[in-house]
């Protein structure tokens, strides 16, 4: 397809992109729609950011649950938050006939930001996804819904996300696809280019875009992730032509990020 052609050349391109999207597509949302009707719950409500992920969980959510049953939260920083990307959240909420809820973060944001301990910039960055997640469950509780989390195999490997903020979920629709799968998933889902086409970022501050942050860009990264699952070892990673400083990065990630793909440990008595 057009996303494994634009691989870069000499790359390894043998990731799980070449799964059927359709067979795909149908298990997600037969999942979802059994997952619901397990628990006698109908309702789901999803943080519309604008980007690729959380469009292809919303459109999936339509699907599984019907355009009644599904909410959108559009919750900017106003500043930070790019017009287009709020533009693309009211668009798609519009388009599929979902009732959705506008309200930017950045009041609550202060009160965090005034603490008198100063907190840092990783903190105020944090802070800012646990704030969205905090706004998701409250409309959880009042509407007896469920979080549709909006993480990918990719974010979840590498531990790229926020402990109690984007990461917290009821159900993780993504989970099981990595970045690539879901551009592939998308363009089968014809989700709108312009959304497909952005530079993902999380939009924590001014300027980030995932691919600074982790070093490299989803083709690389996804690449690489599937051989170190695959139990490949460094040594024949950088033989296939990915730089060994990445490659330890990327292991480094996964390693240190563990906690983030786990319950906190319990004590033992």
């Amino acid at each position: 397809g057009k996303w494994i052609a634009s691989y870069d050349k000499g790359l390894i391109v043998n990731l799980v992109c070449h799964m059927d999207m359709e067979k795909v597509h149908k298990k997600l949302v037969k999942g979802l729609r059994d997952y619901f009707q397990k628990y006698d719950l109908r309702k789901g409500v999803v943080g519309l950011s604008g980007g690729i992920d959380s469009a292809t969980t919303f459109k999936i959510a339509v699907d599984a649950l019907g355009s009644s049953n599904v909410f959108a939260l559009i919750l900017p920083e106003l500043g930070v938050t790019s017009d287009e990307n709020i533009q693309h959240a009211k668009m798609m909420a519009n388009f599929f006939k979902v009732k959705s809820y506008y309200q930017p973060i950045n009041a609550l944001a202060v009160d965090f930001n005034i603490a008198p301990w100063k907190p840092n910039r990783i903190a105020q960055m944090n802070t800012k996804a646990r704030i969205r997640a905090g706004l998701l469950y409250s409309f959880a509780n009042s509407n007896n819904a469920l979080v549709l989390g909006t993480s990918n195999k990719s974010e979840l490997m590498l531990g790229y996300g926020t402990k109690y903020g984007d990461l917290a979920a009821d159900i993780e629709l993504l989970a099981n696809l990595y970045k690539s799968d879901v551009y592939l998933l998308a363009e089968y889902l014809n989700l709108p280019e312009e959304v497909i086409q952005k530079a993902p970022t999380a939009e924590l501050e001014e300027g980030q875009t995932d691919e600074n942050d982790l070093g490299a860009n989803y083709r690389v990264l996804d690449a690489i992730l599937q051989m170190l699952e695959n139990g490949k070892r460094k040594p024949s990673i950088v033989k296939a032509g990915y730089p060994a400083a990445l490659v330890d990065k990327i292991q480094k990630l996964i390693k240190q990020n563990k906690h983030k793909r786990e319950m906190p440990p319990c004590l033992a008595v």
